[in-house]
């Protein structure tokens, strides 16, 4: 930590979307098919019980936004990955981190893959044991 963390300046520098995102369920807009308040998603977020997820859509539907609030709401490790700058190694990476969460602290850990659309046929291929065997859990 140096003198200039204190001046906010990386929350300040973030693009007003980014700052403006809802950060629950309750101010989460739109998609009220998939998070009114007795929906299936609702429930499984609220309990903690959220299986693998695809969230598939247009740009600016919430997909993001609503995994971040997932990894606010539950008490799992949450992960982010970009399919465009990431590879097999950052996915091991991640794998290697969500089994030692799972072993160690008995916490699930949940891998946002945005752009998913992105990875080769070998990427994706090093994603399927670790969902599998349910050593995590993959937003995309």
């Amino acid at each position: 930590m140096d003198l200039f963390d204190f001046n906010n300046n990386e929350e300040t520098a973030k693009p007003l979307a980014e700052r403006m995102r809802a950060n629950n369920l309750n101010e989460f807009i739109g998609q009220k098919h998939i998070v009114s308040e007795h929906s299936l998603l609702r429930r499984a977020i609220a309990t903690d019980k959220l299986g693998s997820c695809i969230f598939w859509g247009p740009p600016g539907c919430g997909k993001t936004t609503l995994a971040n609030i997932i990894a606010l709401t539950t008490n799992g490790e949450f992960i982010k990955l970009n399919a465009v700058n990431s590879g097999v190694a950052d996915v091991k990476h991640a794998v290697d981190t969500a089994r030692d969460n799972l072993k160690l602290y008995g916490k699930r850990t949940y891998l946002m893959l945005d752009e998913c659309h992105r990875f080769n046929k070998t990427q994706s291929d090093s994603l399927l044991p670790a969902i599998d065997i349910g050593t995590y859990l993959v937003q995309t």
